[in-house]
């Protein structure tokens, strides 16, 4: 089989990316509020089910994520002492991701506006590093970062300096650690041990995981109260959404370094199915892990036998070394956290921030501080309706319209005979760009200028089709032309513009008379109707004057 032609590199780059997650899972499980059993036994299984029993394809390791773990604990908080909440909460935003991945939906992610990725990422890992603030002084963690921060203010004095010193001596491990060896181990794992050890001779005072269980996860009811599952919504689908768009980036990631080809909907698909078995387990919903994965690859893994081995080796140190990992001072993995959040943040773009439009920075602010300091989904939400307005806004500047005069030595000749008639113009106007929402209004607007035209030739240059703002707005175009007794004539060069317009009856007001192909023809026919009139005038003051 071909998951076994490179076994040996698969094996490495599991346990590479098990020695990467390990720390994590247990951070994020701490910090969430469930307790780093929760961690790594959900980074066991969703890594063992979405990557390893079922592949996408492309190689992914799953587990606790830091955006993930941001939202869960703004719910676990709310419902500290009610468990079953929390894990209905966590089993409904599986079944969301199983919906979303019937859907289209997973395609649309590579259309969200990097800016709002950026500050969606940036505002994650500033949120990370703020919440772990107060692990690190040796106090108990608070999910809001604005508590938080009063609560150093108010307790500064009280902090811990044993734990204090643990979290400093980690991220002086973690940063200092050469590349070359952090590829064959990892800085955050061996921190955590040499932390650890140090923490246990020297007796510190320190806050420690405690506990942590050694059997297989149990079977938990989720709650069936239809007022409270209404409830629970929000916060589900905002789960269910960040979960899926991190394990989408994370299959774009992978798809780039190993040249693959994953599918969008199974990616989703999968993630749900591996969470439907965390939640009703306890264990701490996950995605696609981009640090791990990377982690994997760079090894030369590319096969789901990574994966495997991945679940398989954390549940080798989880039942040989549990007594170690209780001992683990919560401070240190409040400094790992950092670290996370610190790799989160979107170095690139700060390098060439001072580039960027104006536009992008004003999306990229707004959605930074709605996540820190309001709400994730909101954050995305709101980033992604103001980037598309403001798109809307240049396309809609870039749309305009250019008037032509027609000239014609007979019609001019005409209209030195008759003064009367000397307004009778041919006038073509270009729409220029896309006629859509964005810019029909302002092209409605510039119609007032026409006055004294008696043919207007609109010619609509774009293949694009009309949305419903622009339909109303053509047919608010004609109402005005026939109020100011000018003909309209239209020139439409894609045939499925044409079909819209004459299924939505705009053909029919005009007549179909009036609608060419080319701009000649439509110049020829308005030359010709002059012509004639201009000429039954002319004629009707000759009788007049006999």
């Amino acid at each position: 089989m071909k998951y076994f032609k490179n076994i040996k590199n698969d094996i490495f780059g599991g346990i590479i990316s098990s020695i990467v997650a390990l720390p994590q899972a247990l951070a994020f499980g701490v910090a969430t509020g469930l307790g780093a059993a929760s961690g790594i036994w959900g980074a066991i299984i969703l890594c063992f089910i979405s990557g390893g029993l079922l592949n996408a394809g492309s190689l992914l390791i799953s587990g606790p994520t830091g955006p993930c773990s941001v939202v869960i604990a703004s719910f676990t908080a709310l419902y500290l002492n009610d468990f079953n909440s929390i894990i209905t909460i966590l089993l409904m935003a599986s079944f969301f991701q199983l919906i979303i991945g019937f859907t289209s939906l997973p395609s649309i992610v590579k259309y969200i506006p990097y800016p709002v990725i950026s500050g969606f990422l940036n505002g994650v890992g500033v949120l990370l590093i703020l919440l772990q603030l107060n692990p690190i002084l040796g106090f108990d963690t608070i999910s809001n970062p604005i508590k938080t921060i009063k609560h150093i203010i108010l307790n500064y004095s009280n902090y811990n300096i044993q734990a204090l010193f643990l979290a400093l001596l980690t991220l002086f491990i973690i940063f200092i650690i050469p590349k070359r060896i952090n590829k064959y181990m990892p800085s955050q794992i061996l921190a955590l041990i040499l932390c650890t050890i140090l923490s246990i001779k020297l007796n510190f005072d320190v806050k420690t995981i405690s506990q942590i269980s050694l059997g297989f996860p149990k079977f938990i009811f989720p709650i069936f109260d239809i007022n409270k599952l209404i409830d629970f919504i929000p916060y589900a689908l905002t789960l269910a959404v960040v979960g899926s768009c991190e394990s989408l980036l994370t299959g774009l990631v992978s798809d780039s370094l190993t040249k693959a080809k994953s599918s969008h909907k199974k990616i989703v698909l999968f993630q749900g199915l591996g969470n439907i078995l965390c939640a009703i387990t306890g264990s701490l919903f996950g995605a696609a892990a981009t640090m791990r994965t990377v982690a994997a690859i760079n090894a030369n893994a590319f096969s789901r036998l990574a994966a495997i081995i991945n679940a398989l080796f954390l549940v080798l140190v989880l039942f040989n070394f549990s007594g170690f990992v209780s001992q683990i001072p919560l401070s240190v993995l409040g400094a790992i956290l950092i670290k996370t959040g610190i790799d989160i943040i979107d170095v690139k773009l700060l390098k060439v921030i001072k580039y960027a439009p104006k536009d992008d920075l004003y999306v990229l602010i707004v959605v930074f501080l709605l996540t820190v300091f309001y709400n994730l989904i909101f954050a995305v939400g709101l980033g992604v309706t103001l980037a598309a307005l403001l798109y809307a806004k240049r396309v809609a500047d870039k749309t305009n319209l250019k008037f032509e005069n027609v000239y014609d030595n007979d019609i001019i000749n005409f209209e030195k005979q008759i003064e009367k008639d000397y307004k009778h113009k041919i006038r073509i106007v270009h729409i220029q760009g896309q006629f859509f929402f964005g810019s029909a209004t302002q092209i409605v607007s510039k119609f007032d200028e026409v006055l004294g035209t008696k043919y207007l030739i609109l010619n609509y240059e774009s293949d694009s089709l009309l949305d419903i703002s622009a339909i109303f707005a053509l047919e608010d175009i004609i109402i005005r032309l026939k109020n100011q007794k000018i003909k309209l004539l239209l020139v439409i060069k894609n045939n499925d513009v044409l079909n819209q317009l004459n299924n939505l009856n705009i053909i029919s007001q005009i007549g179909e008379n009036s609608v060419f192909f080319n701009e000649i023809d439509a110049v020829n026919l308005a030359k010709t109707l002059i012509k004639t009139k201009i000429k039954r005038v002319n004629k009707k003051r000759k009788n007049d004057n006999r």
